[in-house]
């Protein structure tokens, strides 16, 4: 489908464009030639160590794949819908999945460190907590697919940074109780649980949280981005300039990927 009358000028604020601009060929096909390669690179982690829990991490990183693909498919006719809506709505969801992985590997570590009583949320319901409020701000993003309008989107979006700034508040809680926990009565092997079975874990356990700390910053900031990038409207700054999407959405995501490539669950 395709505009065949309709082809305002990309400068005209009154009208309504998939683009302001003309998306770049090579800008699009470097980053689908980089998470080509470290989505294909987590595919054979999840496959060979059976981490299947991440599973909605390679998801996404498919969605990315697949969106930058889409955008270089526009370059060619900015005016077909098909590709704008691909890589419109999958690049928009895909941290969403991001995220979803993150909340569950918070709940892996604490069961790996037996550390759940130290959360202010329960551990058995700490992952179907977060993960519940992810869904509602991945459906509400989905809603541009109905065209229920840009407002619905935004709100998916506020729902997303709000469920993941609750998130970091419990992780960081749990962080600081946790060690005061362990610094109070000597990390030793005899004065831990389990008679020292958990010290070789203690070197591990702050590793995989800071990570995970990293990656829910840039996630954090990328969402930050998209909500301004809404507000400002169809003809704002922001989506005047295809540089700030790569900038804010496309780096900052595939740092999410290669640090949990670096730092990777399955060794929890």
């Amino acid at each position: 489908m395709a505009f065949e009358n309709y082809k305002p000028s990309l400068d005209d604020p009154n009208a309504w464009v998939p683009y302001r601009y003309y998306p770049s060929v090579p800008a699009a096909a470097t980053f689908i030639a980089l998470y080509s390669i470290v989505t294909i690179a987590h595919i054979a982690i999840i496959v060979t160590r059976r981490t299947r829990s991440f599973t909605p991490f390679i998801i996404g990183g498919l969605f990315e794949l697949v969106g930058y693909i889409g955008r270089a498919i526009s370059a060619g006719d900015i005016w077909a819908l098909g590709p704008y809506i691909v890589q419109s709505i999958l690049l928009l969801v895909a941290p969403a999945l991001f995220a979803a992985s993150i909340y569950i590997i918070l709940g892996q570590i604490m069961v790996f460190v037996d550390g759940g009583e130290f959360s202010l949320v329960p551990r058995r319901w700490l992952t179907k907590l977060f993960v519940a409020g992810d869904v509602v701000s991945f459906l509400l993003q989905m809603a541009e697919l109905l065209n229920l309008g840009e407002r619905i989107i935004i709100a998916g979006l506020f729902a997303q940074i709000v469920f993941f700034g609750l998130f970091i508040v419990v992780a960081i809680t749990f962080q600081i109780r946790f060690t005061r926990y362990t610094t109070g009565i000597s990390a030793t092997a005899a004065s831990i649980p389990h008679q020292g079975a958990l010290s070789p874990r203690l070197a591990k356990w702050k590793k995989h949280m800071y990570t995970l700390y990293a990656g829910s910053v840039l996630i954090m900031i990328r969402s930050i981005f998209r909500v301004v990038e809404y507000l400002m409207g169809n003809n704002g700054f922001l989506l005047r300039h295809e540089y700030f999407i790569y900038i804010f959405d496309a780096a900052l995501m595939f740092l999410v990927m290669v640090l949990f490539l670096c730092v990777h669950p399955s060794q929890l």
